[in-house]
C-alpha cells in the first residue's frame, strides 16, 4: 500500500516555509479555508496558504470547520456554499474535506444529515468530498457512520495505529508534530490514496477530465424493475451514491428501482420534523397522526427517553 506524508494546516500556525515544509518531504496539505463556528468567515491565511503550497510543488486539499449549530440538511447545505465560495477559482488535488467536531453528540441525526447534504452539495459542484473527524467522539458518537461510506473518509486518532474499523484515505496520526518551515507545532498526516491521480483523471476539484471518454454502446436492461429491486435488498447494488451510479451505468431507471425497493420494504415518503422550543413527543405524535411508541421506534439512536427531546433534533415521525 502507498503512503504519503501530510500536514494540515490554518493560521495557527502562522507564516510557513513552504519550501522548507517541501524539503522535509511533506508531500500534500489539507489547508483551513474557513468555518461556520465562529460566525462565518475565511481562515486568515487561506489564500496565502494555498498559493505558496501550490508554489513549492505540494499536492493541497482542504476543509471546512462546521459551529455547533450545523445540525439539520439545510444547516449543512449552507455552509457547503460558503465553502465553494472560497474554492472557487482553484485547483486541489486532495479532497474537500468537511470538520465534524463542534456540534453536540446528542444531534447526531442532524449531523449526519447536515453531513450528506455539504458533501452531496461539493460533489454537485465538481468536487470530490470527504469528511473529517475522531474514530470515536466523531464518525461513532457524532454521525451515523453507517449512512457516510460513499464519501471519502480522513480519520483522527492520536496512536500507535487507527483502529477505525471503516475504509478512510487518511489518517491524522498527531497533533504534536514538528516540520521544518513551521514554527510549533503541526497535525500529522498519512494518505493510503494516490488522490492526485484520483482526482485529475476524474475532472475534480478544478480539474478537466483527463483523456477522452470513448462512446460506447448503452447497455440494454434485461431485468425487470422487482428483480433488481430484490437485488438492492440483498445488498448486490451497494448503497448511497454508489448505488445509483451503478444501477444508472447498468442502464435501468434508478428512480423506478429505489420507489420498488421502497415499496418493499412498506417504506412511504420519510416525513421529517425539526423539535423547537416547548415541544413534547405526545404533541407532536397528534400533529402527525401518529403515536410516542412509533416515533420512538423510528428515531431509536437519538430518542431513548420520551422525556428528554431537545430543541433542534431532527427526528422522522412517518
Amino acid at each position: 500500500m502507498s503512503e504519503f506524508r501530510g500536514i494540515d494546516v490554518s493560521h495557527w500556525q502562522g507564516a510557513i516555509d513552504w519550501a522548507k515544509v517541501k524539503a522535509a518531504g511533506i508531500q500534500f496539505v489539507i489547508i483551513k479555508a474557513g468555518g461556520s463556528d465562529a460566525g462565518f468567515y475565511t481562515d486568515p491565511r487561506w489564500e496565502e496558504n494555498y498559493r505558496e503550497a501550490k508554489a513549492n510543488g505540494i499536492a493541497v486539499g482542504a476543509y471546512y470547520f462546521v459551529g455547533p449549530a450545523c445540525t439539520s440538511a439545510e444547516d449543512g447545505e449552507a455552509d457547503a456554499q460558503r465553502f465553494l465560495a472560497q474554492l472557487k477559482g482553484k485547483q486541489l488535488e486532495y479532497p474537500v474535506f468537511m470538520d465534524n467536531e463542534a456540534q453536540p453528540v446528542s444531534a447526531k441525526a442532524g449531523i449526519t444529515e447536515a453531513t450528506i447534504a455539504f458533501c452531496r452539495a461539493l460533489e454537485a459542484a465538481g468536487y470530490f468530498a470527504g469528511i473529517y473527524g475522531s474514530t470515536y467522539s466523531g464518525f461513532r458518537d457524532r454521525m451515523d457512520d453507517s449512512r457516510l461510506t460513499s464519501f471519502t473518509h480522513w480519520v483522527a486518532q492520536y496512536a500507535s495505529k487507527c483502529t477505525y474499523g471503516g475504509a478512510y484515505g487518511i489518517w491524522q496520526y498527531s497533533s504534536s508534530g514538528r516540520v521544518d518551515g513551521i514554527s510549533g507545532n503541526v497535525d500529522m498526516d498519512i494518505s493510503y490514496q494516490n488522490y492526485p491521480s484520483i482526482i485529475k483523471a476524474g475532472g475534480f476539484n478544478g480539474y478537466a477530465k483527463q483523456g477522452s471518454v470513448q462512446e460506447t454502446t448503452p447497455v440494454q436492461p434485461h431485468k425487470t424493475i422487482d428483480e433488481l429491486a430484490r437485488e438492492v435488498l440483498a445488498g448486490k447494488w451497494g448503497n448511497g451514491e454508489d448505488r445509483k451510479s451503478r444501477i444508472t451505468t447498468a442502464g435501468y431507471d434508478y428512480a423506478a428501482v429505489q420507489a420498488k425497493v421502497n415499496e418493499m420494504l412498506g417504506a412511504s415518503a420519510a416525513t421529517y420534523y425539526t423539535v423547537r422550543s416547548g415541544d413534547t413527543l405526545s404533541a407532536i405524535a397528534r400533529k402527525y397522526g401518529t403515536s410516542v411508541a412509533a416515533i420512538q421506534k423510528l428515531n431509536l439512536a437519538l430518542i431513548r427517553n420520551v422525556n428528554q427531546i431537545q430543541v433542534g433534533w431532527k427526528i422522522r415521525v412517518k
